[in-house]
């Protein structure tokens, strides 16, 4: 079975990567039918993507899994391990990146799972050029949001990690709303010292208001957060 062509037979370079970063997008595919996965391949190719291909889950599972951004295209029914149980193994490697699914039938069960596993898109053969690449230009965009939002996690941690111990006590006062007089009679310091350390915490994590202070202690994770003991 292979995917139906689309009925407009435009250029061959896809649109989606213009306007967009150099780097390549990469499809990571997994069909044991060798005509499909072939097909697959020129498809997802002539539009610009890098595709790596694998005939079955465990050859994937054994590779160098690191490009990105990147989106997993995998058959849900594979021999020795379906769509599900590799979608799980992953998780428990903590390997996450957008999934679609592609079969030839599947049950609501079966989709439901997968979806609250990660999968974003449950493709049902027959399928159209249009609603793949759709599918997978949709996943790339997700991955690139999730690692601009994990390198944005990560620059917060070290900006968090510059600030002393009373810095960080201010910190968390701040985000809980506390006001200069607030923090003065709970720290036992003075008004001066209070706003010393006030204008110290914003210049070094990069924020111009105490709005941008608090969204940011929403999304610390709980390992930086002051015990309520």
């Amino acid at each position: 079975m292979t995917p139906e062509s689309s009925e407009k037979k435009g250029g061959d370079h896809d649109p989606f990567a213009e306007g967009h970063s150099a780097e390549p997008h990469h499809v990571y595919l997994i069909e044991d039918h060798d005509d499909l996965r072939i097909g697959l391949i020129k498809m997802l190719e002539k539009s610009d993507f890098m595709v790596h291909p694998f005939s079955n889950p465990i050859d994937f599972l054994n590779s160098k899994i690191d490009a990105s951004p990147a989106v997993l295209m995998t058959d849900m029914r594979m021999p020795k391990m379906n769509g599900i149980e590799l979608q799980a193994t992953l998780l428990e490697l903590g390997k996450t990146m957008p999934t679609i699914f592609i079969s030839g039938e599947s049950t609501v069960a079966q989709s439901v799972k997968a979806m609250k596993l990660g999968a974003f898109e449950f493709l049902t053969k027959p399928f159209t050029q249009k609603s793949l690449l759709a599918a997978v230009r949709k996943g790339i965009e997700m991955d690139i949001q999730a690692r601009k939002s994990c390198d944005l996690a990560l620059h917060r941690e070290k900006l968090l990690a510059t600030l002393n111990r009373r810095e960080l006590e201010v910190f968390w006062l701040l985000a809980k709303g506390f006001s200069n007089h607030e923090i003065v009679r709970e720290m036992g310091i003075s008004l001066p010292t209070t706003k010393q350390y006030k204008s110290q915490v914003l210049r070094k994590l990069e924020v111009s208001s105490i709005s941008e202070l608090i969204a940011i202690s929403g999304r610390v994770p709980n390992l930086l957060a002051p015990s309520e003991s």
